[in-house]
């Protein structure tokens, strides 16, 4: 519960903060350092990141991302008909009219997913990434065989299915799905918070848009140096080891030149959260010696 405090407290006194947006993402900046985007992941509030921002100062900006439609923040009306590429082009735009020269990405889970699409519709505009816990095609983890046009019906189903069901439902499968996500209590109720908050049509255009797209192929085309932190002890009730895990980021990011791959020993989905001192440690070293 100190972390969470402190996380929700922070507000770092003797930095620069400032708040702006580009269409729909809402951007708050802390800082003066090198320019780092700060992304965050399905239904998570910017906070997330306040702990690691703070964790890296004075070497670095954060500009906090919040995404639209996510932990209470205001939907994007109209909600875009294919929302990761829609807030990829307002990422970039963003870092465009700030003059944002090479930005550095650290993108958590969907955040994730939507810094490897910046860095392949802009790989001159992009600096370095740093990819925590996310894979370029979530449907190849249980089927490696599967496509984006394989996976479309059941992407279809599936969005459909969280529109049509009733309240009570949709928030306790919700919930159900957070299990194993974080180890402290106090930071699965906020996650839970934060989901209840989340605009559920959003949330399954999210989900829909991060299933039917496969960029197993087109990270080839990213020139950005890459960190990929990977975690696995929350899977290890289902079978999961450090091992079998590594081996899927490892045939997921085949294609990506030089990235690096550091597994978590104990953290689970929320490395900045439960393994905050290595997630530091690995973002401090790689930005130190990243271009």
């Amino acid at each position: 519960m100190i972390g969470l405090v402190a996380m929700m407290a922070f507000s770092g006194p003797a930095r620069a903060t400032t708040a702006g947006s580009t269409g729909h993402v809402q951007v708050e900046v802390i800082g003066t350092g090198r320019p780092v985007l700060m992304i965050p992941g399905l239904n998570s509030g910017a906070a997330v990141w306040r702990e690691t921002c703070q964790a890296l100062q004075p070497q670095v900006q954060c500009h906090l991302v919040q995404l639209p439609g996510f932990a209470g923040a205001a939907a994007a009306d109209p909600l875009p008909d294919d929302f990761l590429p829609a807030m990829r082009d307002e990422l970039l735009a963003y870092a465009s009219q700030r003059r944002l020269e090479r930005p550095a990405i650290i993108g958590h889970s969907l955040g994730g997913v939507l810094a490897l699409q910046m860095a392949i519709a802009a790989p001159d505009a992009v600096g370095p990434l740093v990819i925590v816990d996310s894979l370029p095609f979530y449907a190849g983890i249980r089927n490696p065989q599967a496509t984006a046009a394989s996976i479309k019906p059941v992407a279809d189903q599936l969005r459909a299915g969280m529109l049509a069901s009733d309240a009570v439902t949709y928030q306790a499968q919700a919930e159900a799905a957070l299990a194993g996500m974080v180890r402290d209590d106090g930071h699965l109720q906020l996650l839970r918070r934060w989901g209840h908050d989340s605009g559920r049509a959003t949330t399954a255009a999210a989900m829909h848009s991060m299933l039917v797209h496969d960029l197993r192929d087109e990270v080839a085309e990213i020139r950005s140096p890459t960190l990929v932190l990977g975690s696995w002890a929350g899977y290890r009730a289902f079978g999961a080891t450090e091992a079998s895990t590594r081996d899927i980021f490892q045939h997921q990011y085949a294609k990506l030149p030089g990235v690096r791959i550091e597994m978590s020993g104990e953290g689970h989905h929320f490395l900045m959260w439960d393994d905050p001192q290595w997630l530091y440690g690995q973002v401090r070293t790689f930005l130190d010696t990243a271009e």
